[in-house]
């Protein structure tokens, strides 16, 4: 596939930062506002600054160039962070993938996944997409497994549905809950539209449950289709459209 090029009538410079895999069209505009994106070495003040073919795009003078977009979804394993890079030196999803050295697509994870939770992540350097994603007003399906110590009582997924007090500003609660496979009780599934900092944890926990295990089957309608742990595969183009579709 051949790289995006800018068209003759030129793209916004949110745009094209956003298709260069920078960031997000709205971030774009705050890089503009901090003055630190410049076209041919002029910083660019205004948020309708056009890029025009042959311009040179710079951010915090570091040159970018539009990319061809890539999506992808890991089977992510424990162990690993949900990161472009770690100063600390701790594997993270990109070196799972193969490109913890080299990142040249500017490839990064939608929303995050702590250490220790497992499976479906996606990935990609379309930063429009990624945003609309993770933003709260689309409500894009999260579902996850989890497996906990003790059995979970019925009446306690009624309380993860109504909303359990996580020492935020407000409650957290599940869109839905309900068991994986009953009568097992301690296998539990919940739906999630939010994402909160370590969320379901933090949920259980509220209501005296330890996890034992917590593993992402679907985010947006995409699973794993068998992917192993550790593994990693473009996503169709059926699967981009009805990503595209749930934000639009």
């Amino acid at each position: 596939m051949s790289t995006p090029t800018v068209p003759e009538d030129g793209m916004r410079i949110n745009k094209y930062l956003s298709r260069a895999g920078v960031c997000s069209r709205r971030k774009a505009d705050t890089l503009v506002e901090a003055r630190r994106v410049a076209i041919n070495g002029d910083v660019v003040t205004a948020h309708g600054t056009q890029v025009h073919p042959g311009d040179t795009v710079a951010v915090d003078g570091e040159p970018v160039g539009l990319q061809e977009k890539e999506y992808l979804v890991l089977n992510k394993p424990a162990g690993c962070i949900t990161t472009v890079s770690d100063d600390r030196g701790r594997q993270t999803v990109m070196d799972v993938i193969g490109r913890g050295d080299a990142n040249p697509a500017g490839l990064a994870p939608v929303g995050r996944l702590d250490r220790e939770t497992t499976g479906v992540l996606l990935l990609t350097n379309d930063g429009d997409l990624a945003h609309r994603l993770m933003h709260p007003r689309y409500e894009i399906d999260k579902i996850y497994f989890v497996e906990t110590r003790h059995p979970v009582k019925p009446h306690q997924l009624d309380q993860l549905r109504r909303g359990v007090d996580i020492g935020d500003d407000r409650p957290a609660r599940a869109a839905d809950a309900a068991y994986v496979q009953p009568p097992k009780k301690d296998w539990i599934a919940l739906k999630l539209h939010e994402g909160r900092n370590r969320q379901i944890r933090r949920m259980c926990d509220a209501l005296g449950h330890r996890v034992q295990s917590l593993d992402r089957v679907q985010f947006g309608g995409i699973t794993l289709h068998g992917l192993e742990r550790g593994a990693v595969r473009s996503l169709t183009e059926q699967e981009i459209a009805d990503l595209r579709n749930r934000v639009s």
